[in-house]
């Protein structure tokens, strides 16, 4: 009976070290990714995507590099391929619509873009897909006076929109500044908006030149779509050599007499008190002798 005992007691243990065992060769589950898919059209020439993804980790999303998708125009074969690209650190990678699919292009006015991703050993298999209507901006200005003008293509001919928000500004490096007030414009029956430019002291190049942009953002039918413009309305900046004279950024020997005057005067009334102490020391020295 003792015996029957220990076997039982030794097959629950090996029953135990099988299932142990057998979680801990179970592979871990794989990352969910979300994709999303931007498209962008400057100056009306040739558009392009711009792929995001992201995974949830610890409730947060967060940027996903070297996720390589496959990207296709309308539908996934080999003849609508747009070509393959692969994220950056910040999870995003931007591609140009090749002119292999231009015929394919050609054959409608709203277009639906795929991307997929087959899976590896992190992370699931992934899909995305976004829906456009090609449309265009027009921009014309006159007298200081900007008019912006949206076009949507039905059948063959550029029609103008109606009730699409779009912002006209002024590009600059670190972002775009508004020409007025108005933060936004809502286009007319005409498919038109004008803006009064106000930016007159913004500074611009030799000539005053500075760009003008108009441009659709995130929009649901439309994507992205801007369209830029050079004018001479900024203020002229005019540079001023400095080089061979007295500045704070020239050389030592051009720096300005104020600021030798400081520095020099710091570093006289230093050493004078260096040697004034010094002069004490050997004076109180020589009346300590003289008390011997």
């Amino acid at each position: 009976m003792k015996r029957l005992y220990k076997y039982f007691i030794a097959l629950l243990a090996f029953a135990g070290i099988l299932e142990s065992y057998s979680a801990f060769a179970q592979p871990a589950p794989k990352g969910d990714l979300s994709v999303a898919i931007n498209y962008y059209v400057n100056n009306n020439t040739v558009p392009s995507l711009l792929v995001r993804v992201k995974t949830k980790v610890d409730g947060r999303f967060q940027p996903v590099a070297g996720i390589t998708l496959k990207l296709f125009l309308d539908k996934d074969s080999a003849g609508t391929s747009i070509g393959s690209v692969t994220t950056n650190r910040k999870g995003e990678g931007r591609i140009y619509i090749p002119v292999t699919v231009k015929k394919q292009w050609a054959t409608s006015v709203k277009h639906t873009f795929l991307a997929t991703f087959k899976g590896d050993k992190k992370y699931e298999e992934a899909k995305a897909d976004l829906t456009v209507s090609r449309a265009k901006i027009l921009l014309n200005t006159t007298d200081k006076t900007i008019t912006a003008t949206v076009l949507e293509m039905k059948d063959t001919t550029w029609v103008p929109v109606k009730g699409v928000e779009l912002k006209i500004a002024v590009k600059r490096l670190t972002g775009d500044l508004p020409v007025n007030e108005t933060p936004a414009f809502t286009t007319d029956s005409t498919g038109n908006v004008s803006a009064d430019f106000k930016r007159d002291s913004i500074p611009g190049g030799k000539s005053g030149s500075i760009v003008l942009i108009a441009k659709i953002e995130d929009n649901d039918q439309y994507g992205n779509i801007s369209v830029e413009k050079t004018v001479s309305w900024g203020a002229k900046f005019i540079p001023v050599n400095t080089f061979n004279k007295r500045t704070l950024f020239a050389t030592r020997d051009k720096a300005p007499i104020w600021l030798q005057l400081i520095a020099y005067s710091i570093l006289i009334a230093v050493w004078g008190i260096l040697i004034f102490l010094v002069f004490n020391l050997f004076k109180i020295k020589k009346i300590g002798s003289r008390l011997e």
